[in-house]
């Protein structure tokens, strides 16, 4: 079933339908996604006030077969917030930014979609609480978007992924119906858990419009330290003996390449490396616990030192010290983007496999793109690296233009050999979808097919996006 392109009638209709609804023009600033690489288009953004509202809005939608895109703070890195067709409708939840209720009680905080992450993590720690969810964009990203895409981050390790940190959420179904399932339970065995089913979604089967998410105790004590190690075999024979040692106080083990320092100094970033050596694989990692962290963190160096795991390091002594260490970290995917990849990868493996996917990966784009440069990132602890490939320098990413399919084929081909996955914490987007129905059981795709036939039989909920669905006609 094709959809229907919007058209200025249809906006009419819909203010006529939801007298407090805001509709605003699809400015530029709406229509593009942070690297670039793709350019959307849209009628109109529609900034619902109230759960009520964005019922309306997609109860009419569906009737008319209009497709709609939700849409959280744009920083999605996989396209799932843009596309190149003409009608289509955003759906910003930026008005509904309240935060309805705390409760350290119960170690449970509730809010509104259109928070910014960092707001949660803000008023979770006005509560004496901590929200562990950190990704670079926390500024920015919006909960409802941060739970449809289940971003993942540095505190995966220990605290899982987005969809461990909630337990319940407020959604509308494509045809308007409200999912009122906010609970405050740990334990809760009532039938189909249809959190889970949207977290992660990307838009593509509901609107998530609130949730309440987990909290936890705020450490009395955190250490950072900045590690030299021989590569990504002892980096991770590392993190187990951390952890065999510390217990569950790894909160974040953080992977790094100089590769992504040498693009820093390239653009000028000015940022000392708290190394007396640039070494070629460096791992940030950081504990959080009880009083004593600090303290067990140096012995344990220590001993990785004497054991030769590590062969140079340097422990944060203040705060300020920790943020320049983590700013390193946070600050590579900025002069990856201003580097310019010709293709980039957010793939994970099993962690007993993950020193051979860098090798292997490695000889298979090299085998294509002899020249290219290889800066390869990411939580190690989790097993997702972020796996990208650059132009030799002097040249630019448009060089490679007839090979970058190939190099994506390349990673993804043996990521998926290595029994990983091609997509570990952006989701699937635009980007990808053809990579889903590659590497995709057959079973679970066509399950997956049938839960967006369920929910969404007109296809109005971000066509295109996870599952290829109904063009606009």
């Amino acid at each position: 079933m094709s959809l229907i392109p919007a058209t200025p009638d249809f906006l009419d209709h819909l203010k006529d339908a939801i007298p407090a609804l805001r509709c605003d023009p699809a400015s530029a600033g709406w229509l593009e996604e942070p690297r670039g690489k793709w350019q959307g288009q849209a009628l109109a953004v529609l900034r619902p006030s109230c759960v009520e509202e964005v019922a309306s809005i997609l109860r009419l939608c569906n009737e008319a077969r209009v497709g709609i895109i939700p849409y959280g703070g744009g920083t999605g890195l996989v396209g799932a917030q843009v596309i190149e067709a003409p009608g289509i409708l955003l759906l910003s939840l930026d008005r509904m930014h309240a935060i309805r209720d705390t409760a350290p009680e119960d170690n449970m905080i509730e809010v509104e979609a259109g928070v910014t992450l960092q707001s949660v993590q803000e008023a979770a720690a006005a509560a004496g609480r901590l929200f562990p969810l950190s990704i670079a964009s926390e500024g920015t990203a919006r909960i409802g978007g941060v739970l449809a895409t289940n971003a993942g981050g540095t505190g995966v390790l220990r605290y899982g992924n987005t969809r461990d940190l909630v337990l319940g959420v407020e959604a509308v179904l494509a045809d308007g119906t409200i999912i009122r399932d906010l609970k405050r339970l740990r334990k809760d065995n009532t039938g189909y858990d249809l959190r889970h089913l949207l977290i992660g979604s990307e838009g593509t089967l509901g609107v998530i419009t609130a949730a309440s998410l987990r909290l936890f105790p705020r450490p009395a004590e955190r250490a950072t330290a900045f590690l030299a190690v021989e590569g990504p075999a002892d980096a991770l024979a590392l993190l187990h003996a951390l952890q065999s040692q510390l217990g569950d106080v790894v909160t974040a083990f953080e992977l790094m390449h100089r590769q992504g320092m040498d693009f820093l100094d390239e653009h000028g970033f000015q940022m000392p490396h708290p190394l007396e050596t640039r070494p070629d694989w460096m791992v940030l990692v950081e504990t959080s616990g009880a009083s004593g962290t600090v303290a067990a963190l140096e012995q344990a160096l220590g001993a990785a030192f004497e054991e030769e795991r590590i062969s140079d390091a340097v422990l944060a002594q203040s705060d300020a010290q920790r943020d320049a260490l983590w700013a390193i970290r946070e600050t590579i995917p900025e002069g990856n983007r201003l580097t310019g990849s010709i293709m980039s990868h957010d793939i994970s493996v099993p962690l007993s496999r993950l020193a051979t996917f860098v090798e292997r990966a490695g000889k298979a784009v090299r085998a294509v793109a002899p020249d290219v440069r290889i800066n390869c990132f990411g939580h190690v602890g989790d097993g997702n690296l972020h796996y990208n490939v650059f132009p030799a320098q002097g040249r630019a990413r448009q060089d490679y233009a007839a090979q970058t399919e190939d190099i994506q084929r390349a990673v993804h081909d043996v990521t998926h050999d290595l029994g990983g996955s091609v997509s570990a914490e952006h989701g699937v987007g635009r980007l990808k979808v053809g990579d889903l129905e590659r590497y995709s059981d057959a079973g679970r795709l066509r399950t997956q097919r049938a839960v967006k036939a369920a929910l969404d039989p007109r296809g109005i909920l971000n066509p295109g996006a996870v599952l290829s669905g109904a063009p606009l006609g």
